[in-house]
C-alpha cells in the first residue's frame, strides 16, 4: 500500500520540478432550461451549413499515471469513439501541450476540453491559464481529485467540473473559482462515498458516461438562461452522483416548499436543502428565490420538467 506521505512529498516535488519553473440574478421558468425556438425547415444538400465542431479534449494524468490514472486512458477512448478529437499525456508535459494546443486553435478553432486526474487536474486548470493569456477560451474543464495546490478556475474557462474528495492527501483540490468568475461552476465532494479513493475516482462508469455526453452536445448546447449560480456539494452516501452544470434562481410560489420545488424539477430534495441551507420542513415564503441545479441542455432537447404554472 503506498505511503501518502511519501506519495504527497513526491508529488510537491514533482510541482516544482516539473510545472512551476516551467515556463442569480435572473428568475428562471420552471423547467426549460434549454433553449427553445421554431424549427427551421431543411436545406437542400448543396446549402446545408457545416456541421459545428465536436471539440478537442485533452486529457492528463496523474503522478505515476499508467499505474494510478488509467481511468484517463479509458475515458479518451471512450471520447473517440463518440466521435470526438481526444488524447492523453502525462502532466509533466502540460505546458508543452498546452503550447501546441494553441497553435492548432489558431489555425482551427475548436471548442477545448481539459480533463485531468489528480496532478493532471493541476494541469488543467494550468492549460487554461496559458490559453488565457492567448485570449483562448475554454469550454469545459473537468478536475478529478486534483493537487492541493491547484490554482483557482480562470476567467476564460466557460463550464468548470471539479469531482473531488475532501479529505484525500493524495488529491483533496477544493478547486474555486477566481473574483469575478462568471462561467458555470459545480464542485462535488464524494468524502461520504467510502466506495471511492483517490486511485478509484477516475475510473468511474457513470461518470464517465456523463461527461461523454456533455461533450458531444457541447458545440449545440447554449449557456443557459439567467445568471449561473455556483454549485458546491457534498454527495450524501448511498445516492447517486449526479454532474450538475450550475444553479439558477426559481421563484417560491404560495403553498411551495422545497419538496414540492424538487419534484418539479425532478432533483432530489438533499440538493435544495445544502445549496440553499434550508432545512426540508422551512416554510418558503411566495416570491423568495430558491436555487435549483440544472444541466444544461442541447437546443434540439426537449425539457422534462417543464410545467404550465411557471
Amino acid at each position: 500500500m503506498v505511503n501518502s506521505k511519501v506519495a504527497a512529498v513526491v508529488l510537491g516535488a514533482l510541482v516544482a520540478s516539473c510545472l512551476l519553473p516551467c515556463g442569480v440574478t435572473e428568475l428562471a421558468s420552471a423547467g426549460t432550461i434549454a433553449a427553445t425556438g421554431e424549427a427551421v425547415a431543411a436545406l437542400p444538400d448543396s446549402v446545408q451549413p457545416a456541421p459545428e465542431p465536436r471539440g478537442r479534449a485533452y486529457l492528463f494524468r496523474g503522478a505515476l499515471g499508467p499505474i494510478f490514472s488509467r481511468g484517463m486512458d479509458r475515458l479518451t477512448k471512450e471520447l473517440q469513439q463518440a466521435g470526438i478529437d481526444a488524447d492523453v499525456n502525462e502532466f509533466t508535459i502540460c505546458r508543452l501541450v498546452a503550447a501546441r494546443a494553441i497553435t492548432v486553435y489558431r489555425e482551427d478553432p475548436a471548442p477545448i476540453i481539459l480533463i485531468g486526474h489528480s496532478m493532471g487536474g493541476y494541469c488543467s486548470i494550468i492549460f487554461s491559464q496559458m490559453l488565457e493569456a492567448e485570449n483562448i477560451p475554454v469550454s469545459l474543464v473537468v478536475t478529478i481529485d486534483p493537487a492541493h495546490v491547484t490554482p483557482a478556475v480562470p476567467l476564460n474557462v466557460e463550464r468548470f467540473i471539479n469531482i473531488f474528495l475532501s479529505k484525500d492527501v493524495l488529491g483533496g483540490g477544493d478547486v474555486k473559482p477566481q473574483p469575478g468568475y462568471r462561467g458555470h461552476y459545480a464542485s462535488f465532494d464524494l468524502s461520504q462515498h467510502d466506495e471511492v479513493s483517490h486511485i478509484t475516482i477516475d475510473k468511474m462508469d457513470d461518470v464517465h458516461q456523463q461527461l461523454i455526453a456533455k461533450i458531444v452536445q457541447l458545440a449545440t448546447t447554449p449557456k443557459g438562461e439567467g445568471e449561473p449560480v455556483p454549485l458546491r456539494y457534498v454527495v450524501p452516501p448511498n445516492t447517486a452522483i449526479e454532474l450538475w452544470d450550475s444553479g439558477t434562481a426559481v421563484a417560491v410560489r404560495q403553498d411551495d416548499t422545497l419538496q414540492t420545488i424538487a419534484q418539479l424539477f425532478r432533483v432530489p430534495l438533499w440538493s435544495l436543502t445544502q445549496i440553499n441551507r434550508r432545512a426540508d420542513k422551512v416554510r418558503l415564503m411566495p416570491g423568495e428565490r430558491i436555487i435549483v441545479p440544472r444541466h444544461l441542455l442541447p437546443v434540439t432537447a426537449t425539457s422534462v420538467a417543464s410545467s404550465p404554472r411557471r
